[in-house]
């Protein structure tokens, strides 16, 4: 079945001639893209994804601090136009693909799927649009039923994350792609993409275990788990398919400082709550916590990988992956110490703002460290899993970040 009868099939008529047409009608446009490192449609998704994450930790701090008053608020819409966006960008790149006579370059960079084609990355990325677009009404509903949030992990949310990933990842593909098949200043343009949504993607992964990484929770084995199962896949995964020295070390840079940046911004505007009960009056935007002194452990491991690059991947990625536990457990501990102290209550750590649920009572506001291991053997017992969990994760992405460096299309 041909790409234009698979299309009468599932839409309207006159919307697919329209959408046809529109993608046809650029030959000019789609000419001149062949030298350009970035063309719009790649500028359009790296700024889908960049709205989802900051559409999320500015949902995550109105949550704290205003609560859910309704669905559409500026939070939500800068999520939903990730999906907005990348449907925009990736389902032009298919249809131009597919159907403009002039993107003859592009087919041959392509991949083919369902009669239609177009790079591996825009069928990732248009694909996680729709499941974003789907978790909206989900979520509302979920709210209807059930009330506010109690847990960052509920299914309209688990929904959503794998809809942002699956933008992400599609990103990530499609400037992967070109930057493989580009050289000179182009490439290099493309790696600055690059390194930039490999940070963005350790920054969701980051906000997905929020819950196991409170400051309150740093001398708990819990904590080093939590970051060993998230971060080392990504970290190491995505800066292993970028050939720039010290990838991981700088894609960690990006997501501390986009992080903080957001932290530190969201923290300046006026805000109070509008649900109760309120336990704690807030009157300013409340920000997620301090983000994790990745850039050390992310060092380390760089300098490892740099000299062992010889050795066999099934050594040196365990061995890396023991590396940033014990290097993030070295550097992370004394700065449980610190984010407790007074030292951090101030407009740059922000460890005096609490969400307005938080009561005189809680660990938070008392700055205590919250007991999660109530015996030393399960806290042994949990850093030992953060350190084999690391090695498998860091083993892992070496092997995926040898196959994205030879992604093509």
């Amino acid at each position: 079945m041909s790409p234009a009868n698979i299309l009468k099939t599932s839409f309207p008529y006159a919307t697919i001639n329209v959408m046809a047409q529109v993608a046809a009608a650029f030959p000019l446009v789609v000419a001149r893209e062949r030298e350009t490192a970035a063309p719009w449609y790649v500028w359009c998704s790296v700024l889908a994804v960049t709205s989802s994450m900051v559409g999320i930790h500015w949902d995550i701090s109105w949550h704290r601090t205003i609560g859910r008053d309704t669905f559409l608020t500026p939070a939500h819409i800068a999520i939903y136009l990730c999906g907005v966006l990348a449907g925009i960008s990736c389902g032009y790149l298919i249809l131009a693909t597919t159907f403009s006579k002039a993107a003859e370059y592009l087919r041959e960079s392509s991949v083919k799927l369902w009669g239609f084609r177009g790079p591996l990355g825009s069928f990732i990325a248009a694909w996680g649009g729709i499941a974003m677009l789907t978790s909206a009404p989900f979520d509302d509903w979920w709210h209807s039923a059930y009330g506010l949030d109690v847990k960052i992990i509920s299914p309209p949310h688990m929904v959503l994350a794998v809809g942002i990933f699956a933008v992400q990842l599609g990103t990530v593909m499609l400037v992967l792609g070109r930057m493989n098949r580009a050289e000179g200043s182009n490439r290099k343009l493309l790696e600055y993409l690059f390194i930039f949504l490999a940070g963005l993607s350790v920054v969701n992964v980051a906000t997905i275990v929020m819950e196991y990484t409170f400051r309150v929770n740093m001398h708990s084995a819990m904590y080093y788990r939590a970051a060993a199962t998230a971060l080392p896949f990504f970290l190491f995964g995505l800066a292993r398919a970028c050939s720039t020295r010290w990838a991981a070390t700088k894609v960690a840079l990006v997501y501390m400082v986009f992080w903080q940046s957001m932290n530190v911004i969201l923290s300046q505007f006026s805000a109070e709550p509008k649900l109760g009960p309120v336990f704690n009056p807030v009157t300013h935007f409340v920000p997620s916590y301090f983000p994790f002194l990745l850039v050390v452990p992310a060092a380390a491991v760089d300098l490892l990988l740099e000299r062992t690059e010889r050795w066999k991947t099934l050594f040196k990625g365990w061995l890396a992956g023991f590396v940033f536990v014990a290097v993030l457990l070295a550097v992370q501990w004394p700065m449980g110490n610190f984010l407790l102290s007074a030292w951090s209550r101030n407009w740059f750590f922000y460890t005096h703002l609490h969400d307005y649920r938080t009561g005189p009572g809680s660990y938070n506001s008392r700055h205590l460290f919250f007991p999660w291991e109530r015996t030393p053997a399960e806290f042994w017992t949990n850093l030992a899993l953060a350190f084999l969990i690391a090695g498998m994760m860091t083993w892992m992405a070496m092997h995926w970040g040898n196959w994205l460096r030879r992604v093509r299309r």
